[in-house]
């Protein structure tokens, strides 16, 4: 498995950076695109779709995506879309993990197909758009949440329940523990600190998302760090519920060691958006 884990990784570098750090954003784009479609085809086989559908899924959102990229909207900031999806990930996000495993297959399946489409599709519109804000924004967009991620990991193993004996989400995920998610924070607080003071220290043309908060005061910067954290976790769970309620492991086996492209890209959902809004507004 490790040895799987470590091949697939390398694979996905190797993919991934050449088009990320290339000086023209479009193979970036089309790479980005291909991972939203196999999200879709993994959304809609998680909730109960053929195959048929699966695959239509996928290309109809590829087809959408590649629909707002060719009437420009990734050059248009937006911030109206942005604080409408931001504030249908916190509200709507609440509300399912509250509902809990057993009431989402209670849901249309209709609604819940168009909900998991269309989160893909605007987390393509958000990645697109920070990519155009520049390779240093987007990469301290997307080591937040790498960064939540392991600090939640080392801080859970090390602490969890040790000071708070209640599960984070026993029902949906039960190895999170409160200790991972504060864990992930200091993390987060740490990265933004450093990461806005390499932005001071070398001078970098194009400013990370730390850099970019911070203009509106420290205090903010913090809140707004803390906020997206926790929407990652939120993110997370929302694709730990559906799995659950599915009864499968991983959303596919599209990333040998991995998983699928959901489980890679589960606390992106929001946070990628989140980070958009909190800049255009």
């Amino acid at each position: 498995m490790l040895k799987q884990r470590v091949i697939t990784a390398l694979v996905l570098l190797a993919i991934l950076l050449p088009a990320l750090f290339y000086r023209a954003p479009e193979p970036f784009f089309l790479i980005t695109l291909f991972f939203i479609a196999a999200g879709g085809w993994e959304w809609v086989r998680m909730n109960g779709g053929g195959a048929l559908p699966a695959w239509l899924a996928g290309l109809g959102c590829a087809l959408l995506c590649t629909v707002f990229w060719r009437a420009g909207l990734l050059q248009q900031p937006l911030p109206l879309l942005w604080l409408f999806i931001g504030g249908a990930w916190v509200l709507l996000g609440a509300w399912v993990l509250r509902c809990g495993v057993a009431a989402w297959a209670g849901h249309a399946k209709a609604l819940r197909l168009a909900l998991g489409l269309a989160a893909l599709c605007v987390t393509w519109l958000a990645v697109a758009q920070a990519r155009l804000l520049g390779v240093n924004f987007l990469l301290s967009v997307l080591a937040l949440v790498w960064m939540a991620d392991i600090g939640a990991y080392f801080a859970g193993r090390a602490l969890g329940g040790r000071f708070i004996h209640r599960k984070l989400a026993a029902s949906i995920s039960p190895g999170k523990s409160w200790e991972g998610v504060f864990g992930g924070m200091a993390g987060v607080l740490l990265l933004a600190m450093v990461w806005r003071y390499a932005d001071a220290a070398y001078g970098l043309d194009v400013p990370s998302l730390y850099t970019r908060l911070a203009g509106r005061g420290l205090a903010f910067l913090l809140l707004a760090c803390l906020f997206m954290v926790t929407m990652s976790v939120v993110g997370d769970l929302f694709e730990s519920l559906v799995k659950r309620s599915a009864g499968i492991k991983d959303s596919s086996g599209l990333l040998p060691g991995h998983g699928g492209v959901l489980d890679r890209v589960d606390a992106l959902l929001p946070t990628l958006p989140l980070a958009m809004m909190l800049v255009s507004l």
